[in-house]
C-alpha cells in the first residue's frame, strides 16, 4: 500500500488527466478514474463510484462556467433535459444499494458496455463532416425552442444551429442519470449521445452541454451515496481537487479544437469505455 503522500500525488495526477479528458468529451472523467482506483488502486468499488460521482461534480464546476460565458453551452437545451436525468440518477442511486448487496450490476455493466460499443461507428461516420447534417425540423423544436449560435474559434465563424427530436433526448437522459446514480460511469457518455445523435446538435454543444448537465445529475446521486455511507472523504477530496484542475484545463483547449477532433476522441473513449464495463460484468475487468 502507497503512503499517505505518494497516494495523494497518485490520486490528484490520474484526476488531473481524468478531469482534461472529461471537460473535452463532456464524460466527466469518472470513466477513467474508476478502473484506475479499483484495478491499480485497490479502492473497493462503492468508494470508487462515490468519488467519480464527487469527481463529475468538480468537473461540471470547472469547465461549466467557461463554457457558458464563451456561449456554446445551451443552458434552455440543458435544463428541459435535467429533470429526466435527475429523476433517472435518484432511482439509479437507490437501486445501487440493492445492486452492490446482491451482485446483480454485472448485467447492467453488460447492457451498457454493449450500447456504447454499437455507438462507436456512428460517431466515426458522422466524424467526416464538421458540423451534423441539418435534419427537418419537428414540433419540439419550436414549442421548447430548440435553437442556438456560437462562434467557433476553430472554424473562425458563428455557427448557427437547431435540435430536433426532443422526445427521444429526454428518454435517453433519464436513462443515462439512471446509469450515472447506478454505476458512477457512462452518464456523460449517454448524455452526449442523447444531445449529437437524438437532437442533432453540433459535437461542441454536445459536450459543453452535457458537462453543464452531469454536475446536476451527479449531485443528485452523490447525495445518495453519501448517505449509503458509499463517499470516502479523502479519497473524494483529492479527487475533487485534481479533477477541477484537469477540467479548467479542459475547457481552454476544446475552445481551439475542430468538431471531428472532438467527436473522434469521444469515439475512442467510448470503445474503451465500452470494453471496460464489459469485461467488468464478465468478472475479468474491475
Amino acid at each position: 500500500m502507497l503512503d499517505p503522500i505518494t497516494l495523494l500525488v497518485v490520486l490528484i495526477a490520474s484526476s488531473i488527466i481524468s478531469g482534461l479528458l472529461g471537460s473535452l468529451t463532456g464524460l466527466g472523467g469518472a470513466s477513467f478514474l474508476i478502473p484506475i482506483y479499483i484495478i491499480f488502486l485497490g479502492f473497493p468499488a462503492q468508494y470508487a463510484t462515490g468519488a467519480s460521482l464527487v469527481a463529475t461534480i468538480a468537473t461540471s464546476s470547472g469547465s461549466a462556467s467557461a463554457y457558458v460565458k464563451d456561449r456554446i453551452t445551451n443552458i434552455r437545451i440543458a435544463m428541459g433535459l435535467e429533470i429526466g436525468t435527475t429523476l433517472g440518477a435518484i432511482l439509479g442511486a437507490l437501486a445501487a444499494g440493492y445492486a452492490y448487496s446482491h451482485s446483480l450490476q454485472f448485467l447492467l455493466l453488460i447492457i451498457l458496455g454493449s450500447f456504447l460499443l454499437s455507438q462507436v461507428f456512428f460517431q466515426i461516420s458522422r466524424g467526416s463532416s464538421e458540423l451534423p447534417k441539418p435534419m427537418r425540423a419537428d414540433w419540439t423544436t419550436k414549442f421548447f425552442q430548440l435553437k442556438g449560435v456560437y462562434y467557433d474559434y476553430a472554424l473562425k465563424r458563428e455557427v448557427s444551429y437547431y435540435g430536433v427530436r426532443w422526445w427521444l433526448s429526454a428518454i435517453i437522459m433519464f436513462i443515462a442519470g439512471f446509469f450515472s446514480g447506478l454505476l458512477g460511469v457512462g452518464g456523460g457518455a449517454l448524455k452526449v449521445l442523447a444531445l449529437d445523435w437524438a437532437m442533432n446538435l453540433p459535437m461542441k454543444v454536445s459536450t459543453t452541454t452535457s458537462n453543464f448537465m452531469i454536475g446536476v445529475t451527479a449531485t443528485t446521486g452523490s447525495a445518495i451515496y453519501w448517505s449509503l455511507g458509499f463517499i470516502q472523504p479523502f479519497l473524494a477530496g483529492a479527487t475533487a481537487i485534481g479533477v477541477l484542475l484537469g477540467s479548467m484545463l479542459g475547457s481552454k483547449i476544446l475552445l481551439r479544437l475542430r468538431n471531428q477532433t472532438v467527436r473522434y476522441v469521444f469515439a475512442a473513449l467510448l470503445a474503451y469505455l465500452g470494453i471496460e464495463l464489459i469485461l467488468r460484468g464478465l468478472g475479468y475487468g474491475i
